[in-house]
């Protein structure tokens, strides 16, 4: 009796040591929550589903990842900050948004700054050049860690109120800006009257007639339904803006290496995944506008160039503000 005592004994330790070895493989596991203001479909959107896809068949499921989209957990400050605190992981801002956290990021706030004719340029910089070694010691500063630059793309103004074919149609649209300084004072030098709104609060100030006018890509528009309350549009393209996908500095310098490399090698398969769906997108989002009865006039070089004077002043207002030397490397993209 004593012997079978003992082998049942050695049972229920080898049992033990299995459930332990499992508990222990899923204390392993790690979920990552991400928070993003984007719409479903948006490129941006599209370009985190398949991040979450890379991320957890490259960890084989031992990294989770959790989407919150559409502005679901806030607007872009409210889950950047959450993610510089450490409660959630990962939060992804426009670059106008990111102004709020840090003063260099303004500088794609800039009017006219960049052009689609650089724009490879400017992303070899972001990914592998000094540009994006710049941004990132800039969010390591107030632990973040950048994941992907996604491309937003360019802004374009848009009316619920009246025909807008030139810069004198602007004058006076009450026009939602984001909280960037930049972006507040390039619409005033337009003549128009800024009002920061945060982006989940704008479908409705378009209906209740609190802002008539918007500056935003024509693909996110559609995907947020803005469609359905906007009549006119012009092809302005006065800046371009990214979002920033940033993780908690914290928390992704307590991951083991292997994961690290994981995150980040899938953040720019992810990236070049993205950026390659956008320019689809637009044009699919353009035909959209169409479909619903919006007016879109395309600037003449004439009236684009009347643009980019009206505007120019801000670079001189914000010189000061915005540190040289990351000034410097976005101007040297576009040579």
């Amino acid at each position: 009796m004593r012997y079978l005592g003992k082998k049942v004994a050695v049972a229920f330790i080898a049992v033990g040591m299995i459930f332990g070895a499992a508990a222990s493989v899923q204390a392993k596991k790690i979920t990552l929550r991400l928070g993003h203001p984007m719409a479903p479909g948006n490129n941006v959107t599209l370009g985190y589903e398949k991040l979450k896809e890379l991320i957890e068949e490259r960890s084989e499921g031992k990294i989770k990842v959790q989407l919150f989209g559409n502005a679901m957990l806030g607007s872009d400050r409210v889950t950047m900050e959450s993610t510089q605190r450490g409660t959630l992981d990962m939060a992804s801002s426009s670059s106008p948004n990111m102004a709020n956290f840090s003063k260099a990021f303004m500088v794609f706030d800039l009017p006219y700054i960049t052009s689609p004719a650089n724009q490879e340029k400017l992303y070899a910089a972001l990914d592998k050049g000094p540009l994006g070694e710049y941004l990132a010691a800039e969010c390591e500063k107030i632990n973040l860690k950048p994941i992907m630059y996604s491309e937003y793309g360019y802004r374009n103004f848009v009316s619920t109120k009246k025909e807008i074919k030139s810069l004198a149609d602007l004058k006076n649209l009450k026009v939602r800006t984001t909280a960037s300084p930049v972006e507040v004072a390039v619409a005033a030098k337009l003549g128009m009257n800024p009002t920061p709104i945060a982006w989940g609060e704008v479908y409705t100030a378009l209906q209740q007639g609190t802002v008539d006018a918007e500056g935003n890509t024509f693909s996110l528009l559609n995907d947020a339904k803005h469609t359905e309350v906007l009549k006119y549009a012009m092809d302005s393209a006065h800046n371009y803006s990214m979002h920033i996908l940033l993780m908690n500095k914290k928390k992704f310098d307590s991951l083991d290496p292997k994961f690290q490399e994981i995150i980040l090698k899938s953040g720019q398969d992810a990236l070049d995944y993205q950026r390659g769906i956008t320019a689809e997108l637009e044009v699919k989002a353009v035909e959209a506008f169409k479909a619903q009865g919006i007016s879109i006039h395309t600037l003449t070089d004439e009236q684009r160039a009347e643009f980019i004077e009206a505007t120019k002043p801000t670079w001189e207002e914000f010189a000061s503000k915005i540190p040289a030397e990351v000034m410097t490397l976005v101007q040297d993209t576009q040579k």
